[in-house]
């Protein structure tokens, strides 16, 4: 599939001018067509055929992720997310101040540029296919004052934060739980995982927004990201709707469920975390 670069236009900010060096080297390296943030915002229609027939490698500087949202907004296809200010932290190199990048930040521009080119040559898998699975019917029910949260009493298994996952076979598919679409209240925003991209169980899947907050939703498993629930790019208040449904977030080809299992909880101990939590909120 045909390749494009969106990156971060925070000329303003240290990681902003490192994630433009990022991609400009990158388009050196593989000639793939760099998209203007500016120009996709106020012209969108200068890339509406290449967003159609491009995948994207969104580099975003900092935790405000705005190349990540436009690209969200346009419902791209994302095939690589860089975030240029986490990358800085896990590889444990602090570029220097100011807006000219120094030793240091060009030394993680070329660690970052290898990794990028390293993962963009790996196979991956075109297209969003995605299972078919009739939603829960049967639920566990924890009341608390005039609020009820609903848990699928089999097929679903939890983490602490909130994230439920639904194995079938070697493949899963994930999600937020009832009790958080409730405490977030109505979600506006969506950011899905990259398609391909692999994740570490607790690590990142995607972040939601809400009028009250933003929610990084938490890996229940360990995998690869298959697909993603494209439908919540332009009705995230789908999560509201039906988490355990419709509301689905992506689907995972799982590394090894049998380990990451001895983490997660199965519906009646996830119950009794809600029932804590619904009561520290009320408290």
């Amino acid at each position: 599939m045909k390749r494009a670069i969106l990156s971060c236009s925070g000329m303003d900010k240290q990681m902003g001018s490192l994630a433009r060096e990022l991609a400009i080297r990158l388009n050196e390296k593989t000639g793939d067509e760099v998209v203007c943030p500016t120009l996709l915002a106020s012209l969108p229609a200068r890339y509406e055929e290449l967003l159609k027939a491009a995948s994207l490698v969104v580099i975003d500087g900092c935790g405000t992720r705005c190349a990540s949202k436009l690209a969200n907004k346009y419902n791209a296809k994302v095939e690589k997310k860089i975030l240029v200010s986490e990358a800085a932290r896990e590889l444990g190199i602090d570029p220097e101040s100011g807006l000219t990048p120094g030793p240091n930040g060009l030394k993680l521009v070329e660690q970052l540029l290898r990794d990028v080119e390293r993962d963009l040559s790996e196979e991956t898998t075109p297209g969003n296919s995605v299972m078919e699975l009739a939603p829960p019917e049967d639920f566990l029910i924890v009341t608390h004052d005039k609020y009820q949260f609903k848990i699928p009493k089999e097929g679903f298994l939890f983490n602490e934060n909130d994230s439920w996952v639904r194995p079938v076979g070697d493949k899963a598919r994930v999600g937020v739980s009832d009790y958080v679409q409730q405490k977030l209240t109505d979600i506006t925003y969506f950011e899905p995982p990259a398609l391909n991209a692999n994740v570490e169980q607790f690590g990142e899947l995607g972040t939601i927004e809400s009028t009250k907050s933003l929610l990084e939703i938490v890996a229940p498993v360990a995998g690869k990201v298959t697909a993603m629930n494209m439908e919540l790019t332009d009705n995230p208040g789908l999560i509201n709707e039906d988490p355990y449904g419709s509301g689905w977030i992506a689907e995972m080809e799982m590394s090894d469920l049998a380990s990451d299992t001895e983490l997660l909880l199965d519906g009646e101990a996830y119950a009794e975390v809600v029932k804590r939590k619904a009561a520290e909120d009320a408290g």
